[in-house]
């Protein structure tokens, strides 16, 4: 298997996402040694019922800074605007040179049919920003990295693209009830979300929704709770199973 570096970079749309789709994984591979890094492409200034956009953001990037904390990772937002992420060559940019200052050998994000049209706007710029990472001409100051990230797509919430449709078979599970309380700690930062989830969909318990998502995907891997994983195998990309080896004995 070819030497990738052992910085794990997940990068999702909005404060949450990650410790929603990922953080139980990014926890298991904290306790492998891996250096892990959460971005959010936005603030997430729109997720309130009660302070404006920019109160929004401020609340949202400290409740993902505590978040991170839990599983001893580090935060940062890329400062697009929620609701109105778009492929532009700035966003590109700003995800190429992340990658490359933090070094990573892996990369997190939505999947492309996921069903948030964020997340999908997402998906596609740190698709491209990761296939970029190593070439010399990108217009960043900031040098290439020496291999091209391997590149993962997590869950869409309730396992459905945008017309409702169940999306494919994942390409494997991770066994997570060994952290899922950690997880559990992670999510419980995003305290700002329960009356925007209860106003926008009404979820009573935002917590306890992602609980029994979790339920559900442990259903489908035969464990009490698990995460699901799509791994980026088109051309440009190496297929190197590392987190499936790394992560062995909780693949499912």
């Amino acid at each position: 298997m070819r030497a990738f570096n052992r910085t794990v970079l997940a990068v999702h749309a909005h404060p949450d996402d990650t410790e929603a789709f990922c953080g139980g994984t990014l926890a298991l591979l904290k306790n492998k040694g891996f250096r892990i890094v959460i971005a959010t492409m936005t603030p997430g200034g729109m997720g309130s019922v009660d302070t404006n956009e920019e109160e929004t953001g401020k609340i949202r990037m400290e409740e993902a800074r505590r978040a991170a904390e839990v599983i001893g990772a580090e935060y940062c937002c890329l400062d697009q605007r929620d609701g109105f992420v778009y492929d532009t060559l700035q966003a590109r940019v700003r995800v190429i040179e992340l990658i490359r200052k933090v070094r990573a050998g892996i990369v997190f994000t939505h999947l492309p049919f996921d069903y948030h049209s964020d997340h999908r706007a997402t998906s596609t710029i740190v698709e491209a920003g990761t296939m970029l990472s190593t070439l010399q001409n990108v217009p960043t100051d900031v040098p290439p990295v020496d291999t091209t990230p391997l590149l993962y797509h997590t869950e869409p919430f309730g396992n459905t693209d945008p017309l409702g449709r169940n999306v494919p078979d994942p390409s494997f599970f991770v066994d997570v009830t060994s952290v899922f309380e950690k997880k559990v700690g992670m999510l419980s930062q995003h305290t700002s979300q329960i009356a925007l989830m209860k106003r926008m969909f009404g979820i009573d318990d935002f917590f306890q929704d992602m609980r029994e998502n979790d339920e559900q995907l442990g259903v489908q891997a035969g464990t009490s709770y698990a995460e699901a994983f799509w791994q980026h195998l088109g051309a440009g990309f190496y297929n190197d199973p590392l987190i499936q080896e790394v992560l062995e004995e909780y693949r499912r």
